[in-house]
């Protein structure tokens, strides 16, 4: 017997028609990602195959690249919250049974984790700002393409706000430390010290230029110039400054504030204890006798005084001064920032120069909606203008008598 040969199935055509390639649809492709979030009873959506096209150098960086991209490219401070909210979310997801993967985490997982972070909020942990900041800094964690889904989770954070706002929960404020409470500050500085002209520029300083903290801090020698009417002070680094470019601001002095010859003390200072130099740090950390403070150990900030150390030092003089809260607000060293603000919205500055001088965006109205803190608001009530007993009748149409 002979082997058969294969039988082909095919449709004869003409010679001067070309044939037809019947090909079968592929199959229907589902992929599955971190923002996927199904029911029991619910499929993946259709989706098309991925691109492939591709190659190894598409990927990979040179070691000179990689060198420049693990250097940090956060704030210092921005550095450390992170860390602390991804360390808490890390310890979470380990816990779980069975442990869910955080970095890069799913949608689920994020959403669980924040709804667990409401959760303890509503019992009295944190407040709904705290937790906003905690899933945004996880959110900004994530590896940029495979970012989770936070839509969910930030819709749950406005609702729970409101109901906080309307159980009468309070967004804390920091006092604002207006001029006559700073000059009670400035008076507790012993300035025959070296400590006590540092943290004198340093709050007349930070009042006239409405300095964060981290501004302050990181203002090197060359950034500050002393002339005989002010200074000229340029901030070269700043939250609203994504581009670098810098605020240079004209700070005139003040009888009140002596600014410039408080400005020279300091600078004298810091030539008298070897922390003199342009590309040096303005304030700096001394000993209790004064002098320059050993930073050997300090990888991070170097010889710049730390912004919680600048926190501290405002805190004590304000509670030397007597006034450690101002109309039941706490003196930080935000105070140096929403007091100047608020002066100027009493001597009516326009909004337009106090969002230059604070470095607020231009058209932005923070300066008028979270940092004007006056002591006796909300003690105003308009209408008090209303005579009492009401208005005297004048001449003009009067009221229709009443009918008899």
């Amino acid at each position: 017997m002979t082997e058969l040969e294969p039988v082909i199935e095919a449709e004869l055509v003409p010679l001067d028609e070309p044939a037809r390639v019947v090909t079968e649809a592929p199959p229907v492709r589902y992929v599955i990602d971190q923002h996927t979030m199904l029911g029991l009873d619910q499929l993946p959506s259709a989706q098309k195959r991925p691109f492939t096209g591709w190659t190894d150098a598409d990927f990979r960086l040179s070691e000179e690249d990689m060198a420049e991209l693990n250097d940090p490219d956060l704030a210092e401070n921005t550095t450390y919250n992170r860390e602390r909210s991804v360390a808490a979310f890390e310890a979470w997801c380990a816990e779980q049974k069975p442990p869910r993967v955080a970095w890069p985490c799913t949608t689920k997982t994020y959403t669980a984790y924040g709804l667990e972070l409401i959760r303890r909020g509503k019992a009295g942990d944190f407040v709904p700002d705290t937790v906003r900041q905690y899933m945004s800094r996880i959110y900004q964690w994530q590896p940029e393409e495979r970012k989770p889904d936070p839509a969910r989770v930030r819709a749950k954070i406005r609702l729970w706000r409101k109901e906080w706002k309307a159980a009468g929960g309070e967004v804390r404020r920091s006092a604002a430390l207006t001029i006559p409470y700073l000059l009670k500050c400035l008076e507790q500085c012993d300035e025959s010290t070296h400590i006590g002209i540092r943290d004198a520029f340093a709050l007349a300083l930070a009042y006239h230029n409405l300095h964060r903290r981290s501004e302050l801090t990181d203002l090197l020698e060359v950034h500050v110039k002393v002339l005989h009417s002010g200074l000229v002070v340029t901030t070269a680094t700043s939250k609203t400054d994504k581009n670098s470019q810098g605020f240079s601001e004209f700070l005139a002095d003040r009888p009140d504030t002596q600014l410039v010859s408080r400005a020279r003390a300091w600078f004298a200072v810091r030539e008298k204890v070897g922390a003199a130099g342009p590309y040096r740090p303005v304030f700096v950390a001394l000993t209790t006798k004064g002098n320059l403070a050993s930073r050997k150990l300090a990888t991070k900030r170097g010889e710049h005084l730390k912004p919680g150390a600048l926190n501290d030092r405002v805190q004590v003089l304000a509670d030397r001064a007597g006034i450690p809260y101002i109309a039941g607000k706490k003196v930080t060293a935000h105070s140096l920032r929403a007091g100047p603000n608020t002066d100027m919205v009493q001597a009516h500055v326009p909004l337009a120069e106090r969002n230059r001088r604070g470095r607020w965006a231009p058209g932005s109205t923070t300066a008028d909606t979270v940092y004007d803190r006056p002591e006796d608001a909300g003690q105003s009530d308009p209408l008090s203008k209303v005579p009492v007993g009401g208005h005297t009748a004048g001449p003009g149409p009067q009221p229709d008598a009443p009918a008899p």
